[in-house]
């Protein structure tokens, strides 16, 4: 799976980081940063949830 973050729609809160906060952060600037855009296997139920919990609808998964 490939993390995806439309950067155009996303105003950086944090709802993931505190979800998957190995997968996701929020830089000094304000900005979302993807410290992995392909997390794990283990943390694809982690993940799905930081998708369906964006409340700009900015982040999907790209399956590979």
């Amino acid at each position: 799976m490939r993390v995806v973050v439309d950067y155009d729609l996303c105003e950086s809160n944090a709802v993931c980081v505190r979800l998957v906060p190995e997968v996701f952060e929020v830089r000094d600037d304000d900005r979302l940063r993807l410290k992995q855009e392909r997390p794990p296997e283990a943390l694809r139920a982690r993940v799905e949830e930081a998708v369906r919990r964006c409340p700009k609808r900015a982040l999907s998964l790209v399956e590979r």
